[in-house]
């Protein structure tokens, strides 16, 4: 059987790929284009880490699989909150469970949603664990005693920490720049060890690693990695923080080259992203704008926010304490998702809106706010105000967000307090963006071959028939034939298989393997650091 190897780029965008390439910084990746196939990759709505990296390893969009955001989000009579979203969300077999159920082995190596960790035929590291608690988040769990032998081996460079990451909240100073950048280039090569150590004992049938650091560079460094940049008015420390960004890619580039030697020429590679990446020029206070229009009412106190600055990021964990919900009937509880939860009464005569007044209260709700023009050009600032029935059928749509907004600059909402509803960044950052990337070679692959684009949902198809594997009849998409060759597919024909199971708990149980709250507050202050929550 042919081994595959399945290779994540957080938030990779052809747009800065291909002219890396045809630069010279990235010579393996042109190689790996130029004798495969390759595709946009359109992403999941929204295009956010956790739901489009659970969506390409379960084959299931958010509405079926359950996760939205990086958190769970809960609706209780008197407020909302949220917690952490764990791998007991997931409502989806993954494919890490699916290929151990036919005898596979396995190992997965820093995908998010990955904890606690779940039986596999192999090795699980998740990611977005703190690096305290990572050797309970290893599996198996003697797994973390064997990475503890290998050389240079630091549980601080396998998860991004606090400190780092306090420092890049929005906008880093100047004189953090280069260590931001060589602490993910450090990064990538304690993973890149922890390959090179399975690679040579482990024998996986399917070996998956993802290196973020990718997006995390291009949220704060995007003026100085966009190749439509004008750099002709760079100062000389302008120069060197592109050029160390340049560093960062090329070192990636010769990870990906020697994980795919390693790999060997009979072995199958298959490269994608969650989503792309793109400039942001404006942040849209969502909450200050249904504040204006009568939606909610901030908690006495809570002040308004300057861009770049931590106090009200770091000013509380629950988002019931910024709110009075006794008079708040809408409101969005992370940037993230782009979300707006409308709040339901439980029962009649309490606050919130009327079991019976729903459908009209939101569909109010969202008309107005696409009539939303900037003062300063009269455009609209929200392009799309998606109703969950819309974007979210499924098994686990009540789940999802009431409404989930799209904005002209393709940004995340802040959910913080304003002095109005729109501001212009201080400098140009990087946001997600829609269209990711796919690429793949090996035996039995087109090769020189320009796919017409791909969902996102089309990955976990292709990674089951490169493993020899039946493609279960409740995947949401069939298998892209155009990807492999007729011969290959003549002689090893797509078979459907059974529909996945529900998700199965061995050791540990999920009541034994949670978060603790300080760990779990450790990981919700990363990612407010990072401008998510």
């Amino acid at each position: 059987m042919t081994k595959t190897l399945l290779i994540g780029l957080d938030g990779a965008t052809f747009d800065v790929l291909l002219p890396l390439c045809e630069q010279g910084v990235m010579p393996f990746l042109r190689e790996f284009i130029g004798r495969g196939v390759s595709a946009k990759l359109s992403s999941v709505i929204p295009s956010l880490t956790p739901p489009a990296w659970t969506s390409l390893v379960t084959g299931r969009s958010p509405g079926n699989h359950g996760i939205f955001d990086f958190v769970r989000v809960t609706r209780n009579a008197a407020y909302m909150q949220y917690q952490m979203a764990t791998s007991t969300d997931i409502q989806c077999e993954t494919l890490w469970s699916i290929v151990s159920r036919f005898g596979k082995q396995v190992a997965t190596l820093n995908f998010p949603v990955m904890f606690p960790p779940r039986p596999v035929a192999g090795y699980s590291i998740p990611g977005y664990v703190p690096w305290r608690h990572l050797r309970r988040a290893v599996y198996p769990p003697d797994f973390y005693d064997t990475l503890t032998k290998l050389p240079g081996f630091s549980p601080k460079d396998l998860v991004l920490d606090l400190e780092q990451e306090r420092r890049a909240i929005q906008i880093l100073e100047k004189d953090e720049y280069e260590e931001w950048i060589a602490f993910h280039i450090e990064r990538e090569n304690k993973w890149l060890e922890i390959v090179r150590f399975l690679m040579a004992t482990a024998g996986c049938d399917l070996l998956a690693v993802l290196f973020d650091g990718v997006d995390k560079l291009q949220h704060i460094c995007w003026r100085f990695i966009d190749p439509k940049t004008d750099r002709g008015s760079f100062s000389a420390w302008e120069n060197r923080i592109a050029g160390l960004c340049r560093s960062y890619f090329e070192r990636l580039d010769a990870i990906m080259a020697e994980i795919v030697d390693l790999a060997g020429p009979d072995s199958r590679v298959l490269i994608a992203s969650d989503h792309g990446f793109g400039p942001t020029v404006e942040l849209f206070y969502v909450n200050v704008w249904l504040a204006e229009h009568g939606y909610l009412e901030w908690a006495p106190g809570v002040p308004c926010d300057t861009e770049g600055k931590v106090a009200m990021l770091e000013s509380t964990r629950s988002p019931a304490a910024l709110l009075n919900w006794s008079k708040t009937t809408a409101c969005a509880l992370t940037s993230g998702g782009n979300g707006i939860y409308i709040n339901v009464a439980a029962e009649p005569g309490q606050p919130g809106v009327q079991p019976e007044d729903y459908e009209s209260f939101r569909e109010d709700l969202r008309r107005k706010i696409l009539d939303f023009r900037d003062p300063e050009d009269g455009q609209p600032v929200v392009t799309s105000a998606f109703t969950r029935e819309e974007v979210f059928r499924g098994q686990a749509m009540k789940r999802a967000p009431d409404l989930t907004l799209q904005l002209r600059d393709s940004g995340f909402v802040s959910i913080l307090n304003s002095d109005r509803p729109l501001k212009r960044r201080r400098e140009i950052l990087g946001t997600h963006r829609r269209d990711g990337v796919f690429m793949a070679a090996g035996p039995g692959i087109r090769g020189n071959t320009l796919a017409p684009p791909m969902s996102i949902l089309d990955v976990a198809p292709a990674v089951l028939y490169s493993m020899g594997l039946p493609i279960p009849c409740d995947f949401e998409a069939p298998l892209r034939e155009d990807l492999f060759e007729p011969e290959l597919l003549r002689g090893a024909i797509p078979q459907s298989g059974p529909a996945t199971l529900a998700p199965q708990w061995g050791l540990p149980q999920p009541d034994e393997a949670t978060l603790e709250i300080g760990a779990e507050i450790h990981v919700m202050n990363r990612l407010k650091a990072l401008g998510y929550l």
